[in-house]
């Protein structure tokens, strides 16, 4: 019988590890691999005298990493999905998604435009399950485990690789009730009288507009009745005649042709958003993520904003 090579041997051992911290501790660890307790420990020492440093600080209650476990935890998932896609590769199996992809996105865009090219990707790829976890700020990959994310806005991790999958088109649009009593605005510069919704997330206290037919820009300072992070915070308020805001057209569309909103000095226009899907750099990449950008990029590449027009239907 052939003795496994040490190499072999390390990444078994930083698998272990790996399963040890994300399980919480030995016990849990070695009944999800299906291996005893005294093995897990034995391994993890093994790796500990392999590396020269302590990994775990230990007690009867608790489980904590050392500085050296914190970055051998975060080298050894890297090392470890490269060496599987690695391995997927050379057998020729690449092109075979499989496995849990783990995604982050945008609490609007993951609830309603999104949902649809996920549930393309999963019926594509039935051995493949997804992790579909909803937030607007960036995630650290490293520490929640995370494969990619969507990120509507301008890109603030400069380590991160970014595809560019889109543009949301953006509209001015308040409820009639706003604009009760007054002749609506015909240039940008009178939003100002408006009371106002704030998006703090893209803007706060000033809203910046082009004008199509010139090229003209007005910078409209508002004092915002309301701020919110929450695109769908921000349509109820709306909705309720709080005051104007800059929002997604996608999502308002719906809203302007009910009348529950009017869009504003429609020749204006904000800046459209971009939309990236990005992910941590790495060698190799596993088939699922490859088959998940592609899915994602065929959705929402439409330079007409017909992907986004969809949304709203």
């Amino acid at each position: 019988m052939s003795t496994p090579s040490p190499a072999a041997d390390r990444i078994e051992l930083m698998q272990t590890f790996v399963h040890i911290v994300e399980a919480g501790s030995l016990s849990a660890a070695a009944l999800q691999m299906g291996a005893t307790q005294p093995t897990v420990s034995r391994r993890l020492q093994a790796l500990e005298r392999s590396l020269g440093v302590r990994l775990l600080r230990r007690s009867t209650h608790a489980m904590k990493l050392t500085e050296d476990g914190e970055r051998c935890y975060e080298r050894a998932r890297e090392l470890i999905a490269d060496w599987h896609a690695f391995e997927a590769d050379l057998r020729g199996v690449g092109d075979e998604p499989e496995g849990t992809l783990r995604v982050v996105a945008p609490h609007a865009l993951g609830q309603l435009l999104l949902v649809g090219p996920l549930a393309d990707y999963l019926h594509a790829y039935p051995r493949v399950a997804v992790e579909w976890l909803l937030n607007d700020r960036r995630p650290d990959f490293i520490a929640e485990g995370v494969d990619c994310a969507i990120q509507v806005g301008e890109l603030t991790d400069t380590m991160a690789v970014a595809i560019k999958l889109s543009e949301v088109p953006r509209v001015v649009v308040a409820a009639p009730s706003v604009l009760a009593g007054r002749t609506p605005p015909a240039h940008a510069a009178e939003l100002a009288e408006l009371p106002w919704l704030a998006l703090r997330t893209f803007y706060r206290s000033e809203v910046l507009l082009t004008h199509r037919p010139t090229g003209e820009i007005a910078r409209v300072p508002i004092r915002p009745r309301m701020s919110t992070d929450s695109l769908y915070a921000l349509q109820s308020a709306a909705r309720m005649g709080l005051g104007a805001c800059v929002a997604s057209a996608w999502l308002m569309n719906e809203d302007i042709a009910a009348g529950r909103l009017v869009q504003l000095v429609p020749q204006w226009h904000a800046a459209p958003l971009p939309v990236y899907l990005i992910y941590p750099p790495s060698r190799f990449q596993p088939a699922r993520l490859r088959r998940f950008i592609e899915t994602m990029r065929l959705a929402l590449a439409d330079p007409a904003g017909r992907a986004w027009e969809a949304g709203a239907s």
